[in-house]
């Protein structure tokens, strides 16, 4: 055997090709993928359940849910729609019930979140995960799963190795020229309508119908696994500019 066959370690003969009966074998591993999804299938045709939370703060390890929205899509239509207020169990700052106008008296007597998280769980099933600013939306979700102690086996959401897609990250790079990135203003540059910003289940439709219209634009991957690897690249290449501004 030549060194080329020998040392390449590709399973080829030395023309490139690979040994017979070995090809169906052979497959390129996206991380952070949701299973059951193929990487070459277009995202936009798939399932996706875009997840906004309302709480009482910003720190996932202490704050609280207290109402969640859930927009599923499918072809850039929306097919699915879900809600919840939600008790926190803990009052509700002023400074915050002035942003989203949820009280203290709206959540009295609504359900826990142990209560209504086998719901939550059934509605992301089967769909791949977004977030506007998926960073926050999937600490809070993860919290409130662990202390509810629900099992979110199989629910790609609730599985820390996959990936949410984030609109964010496409509107930072798209309208990298605008200086808001909130979802009202992303929204309005896109035409579409938010009427109750800061509501969970409004904010949920929006930012998917602006994932939708983001994605048209011919730098957003079709498929699916190259889409999530775009992401990725982008999120790291806009975390390192923050760093630098701020330093």
């Amino acid at each position: 055997m030549s060194r080329l066959g020998a040392d390449s370690g590709c399973g080829c003969f030395p023309t490139g090709r690979h040994y017979p009966g070995i090809a169906h074998l052979l497959k390129v591993t996206i991380r952070g993928l949701a299973e059951g999804f193929a990487p070459d299938a277009a995202w936009h045709e798939i399932d996706v359940a875009l997840l906004d939370v309302e709480t009482t703060g910003r720190d996932a390890s202490v704050d609280r849910v207290v109402e969640l929205g859930i927009a599923v899509g499918r072809r850039g239509e929306i097919v699915a729609r879900y809600n919840w207020l939600i008790d926190p169990g803990i009052p509700i700052p002023a400074e915050v019930s002035a942003i989203h106008h949820i009280t203290d008296d709206m959540v009295a007597g609504k359900p826990k979140f142990e209560a209504v998280a086998p719901e939550i769980a059934q509605a992301l099933r089967g769909c791949v995960p977004a977030a506007y600013n998926a960073l926050f939306d999937r600490a809070f979700l993860m919290s409130e799963f662990s202390r509810a102690k629900t099992s979110g086996e199989g629910v790609p959401a609730l599985t820390r190795e996959v990936e949410w897609i984030d609109p964010l990250v496409w509107a930072r790079d798209i309208q990298e020229n605008e200086k808001s990135r909130a979802l009202g203003d992303v929204a309005a540059r896109l035409g579409v309508e938010l009427e109750k910003a800061h509501r969970a289940q409004d904010d949920a439709e929006a930012a998917l119908r602006v994932l939708y219209a983001l994605g048209r634009d011919a730098r957003v991957p079709r498929a699916y696994g190259a889409m999530i690897q775009e992401q990725r690249r982008l999120a790291g290449v806009q975390a390192d500019a923050r760093r630098m501004w701020r330093s």
